[in-house]
């Protein structure tokens, strides 16, 4: 389809620490996020009115009324930018939904990003960042697109160390796993923050770094969807520096120092598991 293409990068918890919770409910986070190389595109394009269709791998999986996250993004930019909400919106989905990995959010900041371009709109910073926030905890941080601290409940972002060469496996076994229900599920403590200070030499001082923190969700995430702990199991094969659980789950990553090694495990897996998603892609390295 012809028009002006973002794509919206795969968003990975490296990881995640519930350090508290406000007295409005919301938790609490510190975070350590960054991107691979897999994920869905937005494609925009002059029209007389707001539309969207669909299409990809997971489309189906797709719930795409009114309410979708793309069309409210798109709504939320023309109220901002004062014009009417007008084009066309084509979302080719590939990352799995509800799978920890924010695919909704990563789909809202690419329309945000191609119909600022579209629509010649240039909002102050501090103005774009509310409106993304507006739209989910996730949506300012893919919104950056680099590797990010994100703390806070997601609003306050700051630049994390830049990432060496690394590649991550991701793998999902298509079971949506539902933030809210995680969060009501978690029990324990707090978590103190741990923000990375310095960049790791390669992806085998990253994956020690990371081994040293943890993803305060999994516990939680995996009395819900026990196919977690099956995953885990099977990224932690040889070539794989850490295994771990993103965001609220269901998906999972394991950390490799090169492609080779992530296809290899990617294609081991898939033959173990073949209904399950699997893919294999770099991180997205600089800031």
């Amino acid at each position: 389809m012809s028009g002006l293409s973002v794509e919206a990068w795969a968003k990975v918890n490296l990881y995640l620490h519930v350090t508290g919770r406000r007295d409005d409910g919301y938790h609490l986070l510190d975070s350590l996020v960054a991107f691979a190389g897999i994920g869905d595109t937005i494609t925009v394009s002059p029209s007389s009115a707001l539309s969207l269709t669909v299409d990809g791998p997971t489309a189906a999986r797709l719930d795409v009324d009114d309410d979708n996250i793309v069309l409210r993004a798109a709504r939320a930019l023309a109220q901002a930018a004062g014009r009417p909400p007008q084009a066309h919106l084509h979302l080719t989905k590939r990352l799995p939904v509800a799978a920890g990995i924010g695919g909704g959010s990563a789909d809202a900041a690419a329309t945000l990003r191609a119909l600022s371009r579209l629509w010649g709109v240039r909002l102050a910073p501090a103005a774009l960042h509310a409106l993304a926030l507006s739209l989910g905890a996730d949506v300012p941080v893919c919104l950056r697109g680099r590797p990010t601290r994100m703390s806070g409940i997601g609003e306050t972002l700051a630049d994390a160390p830049s990432l060496p060469p690394a590649w991550v496996v991701l793998v999902n076994p298509l079971i949506g796993l539902s933030t809210p229900a995680v969060f009501k599920a978690r029990q324990g403590c707090f978590s103190d923050p741990m923000p990375l200070e310095s960049r790791p030499a390669d992806a085998a001082a990253l994956a020690r770094m990371l081994a040293a923190r943890d993803n305060d969700l999994s516990a939680a995430a995996i009395s819900l969807v026990p196919e977690i702990a099956v995953i885990l199991t099977a990224l932690n094969r040889d070539g794989c520096l850490l295994a771990r659980m993103s965001g609220s789950g269901a998906t999972c990553f394991g950390l490799f120092p090169d492609p080779a090694a992530a296809a290899a495990a990617a294609a081991a897996i898939a033959a173990d598991y073949p209904a399950w998603w699997i893919k294999s892609a770099s991180l997205i390295s600089s800031t």
